[in-house]
């Protein structure tokens, strides 16, 4: 036989024996972490729950899944035990991070407690102050009024044109009545 014949066999025997020597160290690793939990650790389930080791069986383990709730799971069915910091932060929400972040300066949400120093300046005179807003008020009072009565002239304009622009009562009568022979509606 030629080698060229047989070299798809080789390759193939040869794919065979890397992935089931990749399987058993992935098997041989997850049974190393099942035999190393301790009770103490938080694990995650194959389904996804999260809980801490109680008890440690030769088959069975004890875990509490809440306070005070306990449940017996297979050792198979741990996923995979977890470092402290990442299920404190998983389960309770403590990030170890936290810590170092406490050192940043603050930047705030908005620019009031920015402005804050410059209202609290001390050379203004609030009496004067006062008189003379009493006085922009009344002003502005005033130029409000004369830009609503413009907008109410504005507005009457507009619908004396939108009425010149309409159309013909007997034009629109006999368009409808075109629509409704040729099977159209009439939209009101």
């Amino acid at each position: 036989m030629n080698i060229v014949t047989l070299l798809p066999f080789i390759v193939l025997i040869g794919a065979m024996f890397l992935m089931t020597r990749s399987a058993k160290n992935k098997q041989r690793q997850a049974q190393q972490m099942r035999s190393d939990m301790q009770p103490g650790s938080g694990v995650r389930t194959i389904g996804g729950m999260y809980a801490t080791v109680k008890e440690v069986h030769d088959d069975t383990v004890l875990l509490e899944v809440a306070p005070g709730v306990h449940a017996i799971y297979a050792k198979n069915a741990v996923g995979a035990v977890l470092p402290d910091d990442e299920y404190n932060r998983v389960v309770h929400g403590i990030d170890p991070d936290e810590d170092a972040a406490d050192d940043t300066p603050v930047v705030p949400d908005d620019a009031s407690s920015l402005t804050e120093a410059a209202d609290a300046d001390p050379s203004t005179d609030k009496v004067g102050l006062k008189k003379a807003d009493a006085a922009d008020k009344a002003d502005d009072a005033a130029e409000k009024a004369d830009a609503a009565d413009e907008a109410d002239g504005k507005a009457g304009e507009t619908d004396v044109k939108k009425i010149e622009l309409g159309k013909d009562d007997a034009a629109a009568a006999s368009t409808s009545e075109d629509d409704k022979r040729d099977g159209g509606t009439d939209a009101k």
